[in-house]
C-alpha cells in the first residue's frame, strides 16, 4: 500500500469539502438537460450542448461512485471551474427560452460556442482524471514515490497519478509533477520504459512549445532526453508521438540548457536508423550544423553525435553537402570533446566513402592533415583512431591526398604500428593502405619489422579481407631486396608461408601465399630459394601446380632453377 506525502501540495490551504460541491453541479447539469429541452432560440447548438450535458452527467456520476474521489486534490480546482462554466450557461439557457429573443444574435452565438469549449475542455480532464484510476485508489493527498521494491502496479499507478496532474492542474501542478517524474527517471533507470508505455508522452512533447513557462520546457526536455536514451522502444514512441520535430525547434531557437538537453534527445532518436530521415523533412540538417558549429561542447558533442547517425542517408548527404557540414565537421577534429572528435572523424568516414565530391571537399578543408595527427595523437580514443584511419582511407582514393600520404615518413611509420599492434579493424585498414599506397623504397624499409606480423595476418579468416589485405601488403614491401633478405632471416615467417602452402592447410586461399612466396623470389637470390626449398615449399609447389593454382607453376619454376642446374651438371663432373 502506498504512503502519503503533502510535498507536492504544500503549498496549497486547507481543502474544503467536495461533496457539497459535486452535489451542486449534478443538480444544475440536470437542470441544464431540462431547459435544454425547451430552448426556443438557437435550437441546433443546444442540441450540440446537450450531448455533452448528458456525458457529463455519466462522468459525475463515475466520480461520485468512485470511493476515495474526494480525496483527490485536482478535483478542488476543476469542481469550481466547471461550477462557474455551468452557471454561465445557465445564464445563457434562460435567455433562449424566452418566447422572443431580444439580444444580439451573434453574440449569443458567439457565448454559446465559448461555453461549449470550455465544457468540452472540463469533461475531456474529468474523463482523463477517471481513466487514470487514481480516484479508485486510497491516496488522501499525493502518491509517494514506488521504492526498489515496488511491485509493476504500483509503479503504473504512480505513473498514471503523474501524468493526470501533469494534463490537468495548473502551474503548480504541472512543476511538481514534473520533479516527480524526473525523480523517478533519475533513480530507476528501467522506469522509463514504463513511462514511455503508460505515460501520455504526446503531452509532455506538448510541453516544449514556447507559450510554457521555461522550468516547465526544461524539464519536459530533460524527462523525453531521458526516456528516449532508454530503450528502442522508448525512442520509437516519443518519435511515433511527434517529438523530433519540437525538439529540433528547441535546439535551434531554446535556451543554452535546453539546447543541450534537446541535443541528447535527438541524438537518441536518430539511433535508430528508420527515424534518420525525418531530420531533413524536418528541416533539422542545418539546425544541427549550427548547433556544431556555435553550441555549447555538450550541444556540439550531441549534435554531432546525430549528424553520424544521419550521414549514412543520400538525401541527407545532399543536405550536408548544401548547408556547408564538411568545414564544421574538420573543425570539430580539434574540438575540446573526445566524443565530438569521434563522431566527427566517424561523418567525415562517412562522407569520404561516398563519393570524389566531398573527397574534395575535405581535402580542401585540410581534413587529411588533421586526421594524420589524430592517428598519431596518444590522448585521441581508440575509436578516433578507427574512424580517422578510416577515413583516411577513403580520401585515399583522391590522387592528391595518395601523395601525401606515401611521402609521409611518419605516417608510414605509423601504419607499420598499426600493422603489429592495433585491433584487427586497424590492422586491416593498415594493411590494405601499405599494399596501395606508392610508397618510397626507403619507407618500406622503415617498417620491414611488421613483415612477420603481416604474415601472420595471412593466416586470419576474419574480418573478411584481412588476408588479401595482407597479402597485398607483404608484396609491396618485398619489392625492396633488403626486406626479402630480412624476411626469410625471420624463421617463424618462412614456416608459417610454407605451411600455409601445404595442401592440408585449407584455412587460406593458396593464392595468397604463392604471391608471398613468388615476391620473395623476384630478385633470383639463391639465399632465398634454398631458405625456402629446406623448409618443404618445393613439394608443396608441386601439389599446387598440380591442382592448377594460379601463379603456382610460375613460383615453382622459379624455385627449381638452381636445382635443376645441379642435376644436369652432376654427371659431367662425375
Amino acid at each position: 500500500m502506498h504512503t502519503l506525502t503533502t510535498n507536492a501540495d504544500a503549498n496549497i490551504p486547507a481543502l474544503a469539502p467536495l461533496q457539497p460541491l459535486l452535489d451542486l453541479i449534478t443538480n444544475l447539469v440536470s437542470l441544464l438537460l431540462l431547459s435544454s429541452l425547451s430552448v426556443r432560440s438557437f435550437v441546433g447548438r443546444w442540441q450540440v450542448l446537450r450531448a455533452k450535458l448528458i456525458s457529463l452527467q455519466s462522468s459525475l456520476s463515475s466520480i461520485s461512485d468512485s470511493p476515495h474521489w474526494s480525496e483527490n486534490p485536482l478535483l478542488h480546482t476543476l469542481l469550481p471551474s466547471l461550477l462557474s462554466t455551468l452557471q454561465r450557461l445557465k445564464a445563457l439557457s434562460d435567455q433562449c427560452t424566452l418566447t422572443s429573443f431580444t439580444g444580439g444574435k451573434l453574440l449569443m452565438q458567439s457565448d454559446l460556442d465559448i461555453a461549449y469549449t470550455s465544457l468540452s475542455n472540463h469533461l475531456q480532464d474529468i474523463d482523463l482524471l477517471l481513466r487514470s484510476g487514481v480516484l479508485y485508489q486510497s491516496h488522501a493527498i499525493v502518491l509517494s514515490q514506488p521504492g526498489p521494491a515496488s511491485d509493476k502496479e504500483d509503479l503504473v499507478l504512480f505513473i498514471k497519478d503523474l501524468f493526470t496532474r501533469l494534463q490537468i492542474g495548473g502551474v503548480e501542478f504541472k512543476k511538481k509533477s514534473l520533479e516527480s517524474l524526473l525523480q523517478l527517471l533519475i533513480d530507476d533507470e528501467k522506469s522509463a520504459c514504463l513511462v514511455a508505455k503508460e505515460g501520455n508522452i504526446g503531452y509532455l512533447i506538448s510541453l516544449l512549445d514556447f507559450h510554457h513557462q521555461g522550468l516547465i520546457r526544461e524539464q519536459a526536455v530533460l524527462a523525453i532526453s531521458i526516456v528516449v536514451s532508454a530503450s528502442y522502444e522508448s525512442r520509437k514512441t516519443v518519435f511515433e508521438e511527434g517529438g523530433l520535430g519540437p525538439l529540433l525547434r528547441v535546439l535551434e531557437t531554446g535556451s543554452m540548457v535546453l539546447r543541450e538537453k534537446a541535443a541528447i534527445a535527438i541524438d537518441a532518436i536518430t539511433i535508430d536508423p528508420e527515424n534518420a530521415w525525418a531530420v531533413s523533412a524536418y528541416g533539422g540538417v542545418s539546425v544541427l550544423i549550427e548547433s556544431c558549429r556555435s553550441g555549447s561542447v555538450a550541444t556540439r558533442t550531441h549534435a554531432s553525435g546525430a549528424i553520424r547517425n544521419i550521414a549514412d542517408v543520400e538525401d541527407i548527404q545532399i543536405a550536408l553537402a548544401e548547408e556547408g557540414a564538411v568545414p564544421v565537421l574538420v573543425e570539430l577534429l580539434v574540438s575540446d570533446s573526445i566524443i565530438a572528435k569521434e563522431n566527427a572523424a566517424h561523418c567525415i568516414a562517412t562522407l569520404a566513402s561516398s563519393g570524389e565530391y566531398f573527397r574534395v571537399l575535405i581535402i580542401q578543408e585540410r581534413g587529411l592533415q588533421r586526421l594524420m595527427h589524430l592517428i598519431q595523437d596518444s590522448s585521441s580514443s581508440s575509436a578516433t583512431v578507427e574512424n580517422s584511419l578510416r577515413a583516411i582511407s577513403s580520401l585515399s582514393l583522391s590522387d592528391s591526398a595518395a601523395r601525401i600520404l606515401s611521402s609521409s615518413t611518419s605516417f608510414v611509420i605509423q601504419l607499420g604500428e598499426f600493422v603489429k599492434k592495433g585491433n584487427m579493424l586497424l590492422r586491416q585498414i593498415s594493411s590494405s593502405m601499405i599494399g596501395n599506397l606508392c610508397i618510397s623504397d626507403d619507407n618500406k624499409r622503415a617498417i620491414a619489422n611488421c613483415m612477420g606480423s603481416l604474415v601472420k595476418l595471412m593466416e586470419c579468416p576474419k574480418p573478411v579481407g584481412l588476408q588479401e589485405a595482407a597479402t597485398q601488403a607483404i608484396v609491396s614491401l618485398l619489392t625492396v631486396r633488403s626486406n626479402r633478405k630480412e624476411l626469410v632471416r625471420d624463421e617463424k615467417s618462412v614456416m608459417r608461408l610454407v605451411q600455409m602452402l601445404d595442401p592440408k592447410y585449407e584455412a587460406v586461399d593458396k593464392t595468397f601465399p604463392v604471391m608471398a612466396v613468388a615476391a620473395v623470389l623476384s630478385g633470383g637470390s639463391n639465399r632465398c630459394r634454398k631458405r625456402l626449398v629446406a623448409a618443404g615449399a618445393y613439394q608443396h609447389l608441386q601439389k599446387l601446380t598440380e591442382m592448377e593454382i594460379t601463379g603456382a607453376k610460375k613460383v615453382l619454376h622459379r624455385l627449381a632453377g638452381n636445382r635443376l642446374k645441379s642435376i644436369f651438371s652432376r654427371p659431367w663432373r662425375e
